[in-house]
């Protein structure tokens, strides 16, 4: 035996055959291989050790490529079923004792031992062979690479012209939103001309309705000037036609009112009757209250319960009766309420503090307050302005029909509050 390890173009042919094989069949599972070797891993099994058989044993030829499939071959050894097997084995293993097992295959695989010519002509026959058989493998290789080429160049021809029909109709469906565009920003541009024309049109036209407004404002103002003055003359002339009447007649100044009478029934516990400003707000209720001898009658209870709901009766009347004064103290209105005695729950009338301009009545036994309103109503004379405040509706008809005005709880509320 040498004492250095053969080399793979010196092992006998059907050996390097088997090394080879083995190599071929590991390549997948090493990892990271030589570039050369990278395209052969990727052929099918029964290809690799024939089209790859050259670079295979050119690679070998790195001991760190042998010992990597060494490795592998030592986890997952292959069945030793012939002397070229156990040969190739121990070459790629080359584990304690292989110089001999070596040597004992190669024994069985060339038991006579050639010449030393026979020997070199093996040597450079095998060396034709491997070199026939790295053409043949490079040409096959070739081919399969131009094969691969050619399919590669088809896609890409298949892909350039699906690329061009598409650009191509891009291009058109772009050319024809450009062309769209440009018809609406036309359509647009002139729709917005028309509109500015419109525009100063209207413009134009509220001038001159403003123009006339103000014109017709001057002429209503003007008129309604003259007409204030003629009521003011036709009104002047009343009155000093009323006072001169009054003083060649020597009339005395007017004592008490039409409605004394039952007031008077009421202090003294007699039964004895009222009118409503329906819907009237809350100025207009205080300009009625404000005319010469107006008269409010006030529904005292259904007042004071829809106003202060929560707060006891005593308290409901005190807060009512103390909220008029200073409406009373405002327009001079000749105020009269009226609490249902019945209602009081008390035996006797309570005692109300009534401030001044206020008068306070609790209706008589077995009477209730909407038939003392109505009363009211009924004895003062036609013409006066008479007022009453309640959400009774049976008593806004009456006192309507009786000629008093209506006026609603929430707008005496607004008043009071």
């Amino acid at each position: 035996m040498p004492s250095t390890p053969p080399s793979l173009a010196q092992l006998p042919e059907p050996v390097r055959a088997r090394v080879v094989a083995l190599t071929a069949d590991t390549l997948p599972a090493l990892g990271q291989l030589p570039p050369a070797l990278r395209r052969v891993a990727t052929f099918a099994p029964a290809r690799r050790a024939r089209l790859g058989a050259t670079a295979i044993a050119t690679a070998l030829g790195d001991d760190d490529l042998r010992s990597r499939v060494a490795a592998h071959l030592a986890v997952e050894p292959p069945g030793l079923a012939s002397a070229a097997d156990r040969a190739a084995l121990a070459w790629l293993l080359r584990t304690g004792g292989w110089e001999e097992d070596l040597a004992g295959a190669l024994a069985e695989v060339a038991p006579a031992g050639p010449s030393r010519e026979e020997t070199e002509v093996a040597r450079l026959r095998g060396k034709l062979d491997a070199a026939d058989r790295a053409a043949r493998e490079l040409r096959a290789m070739h081919r399969a690479q131009l094969e691969e080429l050619k399919t590669e160049n088809t896609t890409l021809r298949r892909r350039l012209g699906e690329a061009r029909a598409s650009e191509r109709t891009a291009r058109a469906a772009s050319e024809s939103a450009a062309a769209e565009v440009d018809g609406l920003r036309k359509e647009v541009e002139s729709l917005a001309s028309a509109q500015d024309r419109e525009v100063r049109r209207l413009r134009t036209r509220v001038a001159e309705l403003e123009a006339d407004a103000a014109t017709g404002r001057r002429a209503v103002r003007a008129e309604r000037d003259e007409a204030t003055v003629r009521a003011r003359v036709l009104l002047e002339t009343v009155i000093e036609s009323a006072a001169g009447l009054r003083r060649e007649l020597g009339l005395p100044s007017a004592q008490g009112a039409p409605a004394d009478r039952v007031e008077a029934g009421l202090s003294a516990g007699v039964a004895d009757g009222v009118r409503l400003l329906t819907g009237a707000s809350a100025g207009l209720l205080e300009q009625y209250l404000a005319m010469p001898r107006a008269r409010l009658i006030v529904d005292g209870y259904n007042v004071s319960k829809n106003v202060w709901p929560t707060s006891p009766l005593e308290a409901q009347r005190i807060r009512l009766v103390n909220g008029l004064a200073p409406l009373v103290a405002r327009t001079g209105v000749d105020t009269t309420v009226v609490f249902d005695a019945a209602q009081a729950g008390l035996g006797a009338r309570p005692v109300v503090a009534a401030p001044r301009g206020v008068r306070v009545y609790f209706s008589p036994e077995g009477t209730i307050a909407d038939d003392v309103i109505r009363d009211l109503v009924a004895a003062e004379p036609p013409g006066r302005v008479v007022v009453v405040v309640t959400g009774d509706q049976a008593v806004l008809a009456d006192i309507t029909r009786a000629g008093a005005r209506g006026a609603s709880v929430d707008a005496l509320a607004a008043l009071i509050s």
